[in-house]
């Protein structure tokens, strides 16, 4: 049975499968006994996210872009249901590479919506909490207006992309009767994750470990919320399987709200670390006139009327286990 509720559909489709959110879900499917296909040009996903199950005779990994991969329209039209998970991650990434970033999100999307639409393949697009802008709000909920920084900057190019995203997703679904969902996915932590693209958790981890200081950007205060990713696997898979999900836009993400130093403090602490914090301004960090959202904390009232689910690990197991202590 796919997650699609299809039971004799030969597999499921994750693009991006090979990286930190896509391994983890491809071994879940795996695990189910579900055949899965990856396509994965490995630019920030790894062969070593798929270590584990690199043998499995149910998995298929084909290396190459969404845009670049011949066979997609026949590999789509043969899925029981499709994750679109291929996206450029990560601040340093946007920031360093907006060409990319805009291309690489825009461009696959297009693709894989276009080769569901025929035979209305369902399929699940992943989008992200950045979409949220500056909004102050203490909580995002999936129907509140979006307040984005102007296009001089290009850290909101990914917010941007990632917008134009959905509403091409939610186009293909009123246009075309699409079963496609839309996931806003807030901060994602756990095993596998690097500090490579600037994601704070990890880059706190390796620093304590090592001894070194954890640099903070700011003044610290600007506060996040971090979920596991085996919860954020669960979240994915209860909207794949949910039949009135479709055409619904929906935020996955923990809501347990720690400011950035605080997480350099506890990081310190469960890693028994002897390393110092350091408060780096965001100009020595980043290009001038880069902007941060103070606040991203989600209402995930949506998900849990919809599936029944919330997410529920606790933040000090979260980093224990993304240090490699749980």
């Amino acid at each position: 049975m796919t997650p699609s509720g299809v039971p004799d559909a030969p597999h499921t489709l994750i693009t991006g499968g090979a990286g930190f959110i896509g391994s983890h879900l491809t071994e879940r499917l795996l695990g189910q006994g579900e055949r899965v296909v990856v396509i994965d040009d490995f630019s920030t996903g790894s062969r070593a996210n798929l270590a584990a199950v690199a043998d499995d005779p149910n998995l298929t990994v084909i290396e190459s872009t969404v845009t670049g991969c011949e066979s997609l329209g026949s590999l789509v039209a043969e899925s029981g249901y499709v994750f679109h998970l291929a996206a450029a991650v990560g601040v340093d990434l946007v920031i360093q590479s907006p060409i990319r970033t805009i291309e690489t999100n825009l461009k696959a999307t297009e693709a894989i919506l276009e080769a569901a639409a025929p035979n209305r393949t369902p399929m699940l697009l992943p989008s992200s909490s950045e979409v949220y802008g500056k909004s102050s709000r203490e909580g995002f909920a999936e129907t509140d207006d979006l307040l984005i920084g102007p296009p001089t900057l290009g850290r909101w190019s990914y917010a941007c992309s990632k917008l134009m995203d959905e509403f091409l997703a939610l186009a293909f679904h009123a246009e075309r009767q699409l079963p496609v969902i839309v996931a806003r996915i807030f901060n994602t932590v756990g095993p596998r994750q690097t500090g490579r693209y600037g994601m704070v958790l990890p880059r706190f981890v390796e620093a304590a470990k090592a001894g070194e200081p954890l640099r903070v950007f700011g003044d610290g205060q600007q506060s996040r919320c971090f979920g596991h990713v085996t919860d954020t696997v669960e979240a994915l898979l209860r909207l794949a399987m949910c039949d009135r999900a479709p055409g619904g836009v929906f935020n996955i993400g923990s809501t347990e709200e720690v400011t950035i130093l605080g997480l350099a403090k506890r990081g310190i602490e469960l890693t028994g670390s002897t390393s110092e914090i350091e408060l780096v301004p965001y100009d020595e960090a980043y290009d001038n006139g880069f902007e941060d959202m103070q606040r991203r904390q989600p209402v995930i009232d949506k998900l849990e009327q919809f599936t029944g689910f919330r997410p529920t690990t606790p933040l000090d197991d979260i980093i224990r286990s993304t240090a490699g202590l749980a």
